[in-house]
């Protein structure tokens, strides 16, 4: 198979940035695309997105950014990098459009769709059948890859040899790419660590030791499992980068949006008023909601799950949540 010469990064918000600044560094040609003309231009006249660090590099030279989908559509591989709520909207618009049918596309996304709770590879399959899709999923902050710190990230495919050509256009000297064929666990570890940063925030907020953050990581990393292997994922996918890296980065972290919502509802302050400050996406919160739900269908048990759950859309206060977390019955550790 011939090697991927153009790239297009759908999404030019802090991650798609991220990801465009990985994929320029081999010399390819890569677009950045955003819908919002007023983005594409200030990317392109200012060489970079304002929501990162001010010490990140300026993009580099062979990324074109735009708001033309005619330079989307010739890609060889296009990485889709764009909030949850907006994959099916995006899937639907590059079918209408005419993309490659013999185009690669990666979802850099971390969610799960509301209501029908699709994975987002699982939405673009419906809408573009013909497609190799596979998804990227790890402890990836993309304030860390634009600074060119030290990162390593799972690309998943079905297919083993698809896998491989997206691992050698996105590796570089500071960006190690692995790869796999578990796409589930991939998808579902991406988007039940972010329910845990919640957590983790609530933990940070309320001032209540290492120890009980330790205790949330690791018991989330088996309710995780649990939930996980219930919708046919395996095990050993979430002590991965994509399970249990990703579960690490974003409770510890302070780049971490979800963990700063948890943070912000400690402090007493109200989930829409959270939401409005952050100014950005904070996929934990509809996550929540669709995992608790997911969990439920399957008959798993997620008491993590159920108490954030419990303070976002039940109104639940964190320490009271907290109390029944740690007066539940006892019970051994592997069960």
């Amino acid at each position: 198979m011939k090697e991927l010469q153009k790239i297009a990064i759908v999404g030019a918000g802090s991650w798609g940035t991220a990801l465009s600044m990985v994929a320029a560094e081999s010399g390819r040609d890569v677009v950045l695309w955003t819908q919002d003309k007023t983005q594409a231009e200030l990317l392109a006249s200012t060489r970079r997105n304002p929501f990162l660090l001010d010490a990140a590099p300026l993009l580099a030279e062979n990324i074109m950014p735009t708001s033309d989908l005619n330079q989307v559509l010739d890609a060889d591989l296009v990485l889709i990098v764009v909030p949850s709520v907006a994959m099916r909207s995006v899937a639907s618009t590059l079918q209408n459009a005419g993309l490659r049918s013999d185009a690669i596309l990666v979802s850099c996304t971390k969610g799960i769709e509301q209501g029908t709770h699709c994975r987002m590879t699982q939405i673009l399959k419906e809408y573009l059948p013909s497609n190799k899709i596979g998804a990227l999923s790890g402890p990836n902050h993309a304030e860390d890859i634009c600074m060119g710190l030290p990162s390593a990230t799972l690309i998943g495919f079905e297919e083993q040899d698809y896998a491989d050509r997206v691992q050698r256009a996105l590796s570089t000297g500071k960006f190690r790419v692995y790869t796999s064929n578990d796409v589930t666990s991939m998808e579902l570890g991406g988007t039940i660590k972010n329910v845990f940063a919640i957590g983790a925030g609530l933990c940070v907020g309320l001032k209540i030791g290492d120890n009980a953050l330790a205790a949330l990581v690791t018991r989330g990393l088996a309710e995780m499992t649990r939930i996980g292997s219930l919708y046919g994922g395996n095990k050993e996918t979430f002590m991965g980068l994509s399970g249990m890296g990703d579960l690490v980065v974003t409770c510890y972290s302070s780049h971490s949006r979800n963990q700063r919502v948890g943070q912000s509802l400690a402090r007493g302050i109200s989930l829409q008023e959270t939401l409005d400050s952050l100014k950005m996406v904070a996929e934990g919160v509809p996550n929540t909601r669709s995992i608790y739900e997911m969990a439920r269908e399957v008959g798993a048990r997620t008491p993590l799950i159920d108490a954030v759950y419990s303070v976002l859309y039940e109104g639940k206060a964190p320490l009271s949540a907290l109390n029944e977390l740690m007066n539940r019955d006892p019970r051994p550790e592997h069960d």
